[in-house]
């Protein structure tokens, strides 16, 4: 099992001062639905506010955010045009979803039950680092897609990553 790991540094948009997440935890809920945030992770993440954000993703996991990184996306999200039903159908999943959830003293956090019964989450589940957001995800769907990833059934890698080495 690889850790879960905070780094700071600035992302795409030179948003300095954010924390960078990375590495993977697989964690178990327990019977109220909570989630212990691992201790490395847990100052980064509620940012000296105790408080983060969760939201639905299309993908069926839900992110979670560090309450700074989250208004402005929540802000350029809601300041696209309505009139545009896949803006508004995003707009619905993403700021519709988004609660504001405490990291209480024991560095638990309750996933609230609509966003744990949208992407499908019991008992074992996976936190994921994806820069300044972690993601949640059901261990068997993480398991799911890591082997469509790993598969490239589709054709091969976007053209986006020709060239692009590890």
């Amino acid at each position: 099992m690889a850790e879960l790991r905070t780094g700071s540094g600035a992302d795409a948009d030179g948003r300095d001062g954010l924390p960078m997440f990375r590495g993977i935890a697989r964690l178990a809920l327990d019977a109220k639905g909570r989630l212990a945030v691992p201790s490395r992770n847990r100052a980064a993440l509620a940012n000296g506010s105790g408080r983060i954000v969760i939201t639905a993703d299309p993908s069926r996991c839900l992110l979670v955010y560090p309450v700074d990184a989250w208004e402005p996306i929540q802000a350029r999200l809601m300041a696209l045009s309505s009139f545009d039903e896949r803006i508004r159908a995003l707009q619905r999943l993403l700021v519709g979803y988004a609660d504001d959830v405490d990291i209480d003293a024991a560095g638990r956090v309750l996933v609230p039950p609509p966003l744990r019964e949208f992407a499908s989450l019991a008992k074992d589940v996976v936190l994921v680092g994806q820069g300044q957001r972690l993601e949640l995800w059901d261990a068997g769907a993480w398991d799911a897609q890591t082997a469509r990833v790993t598969a490239f059934d589709d054709g091969g890698l976007p053209p986006e990553l020709s060239g692009f080495s590890l």
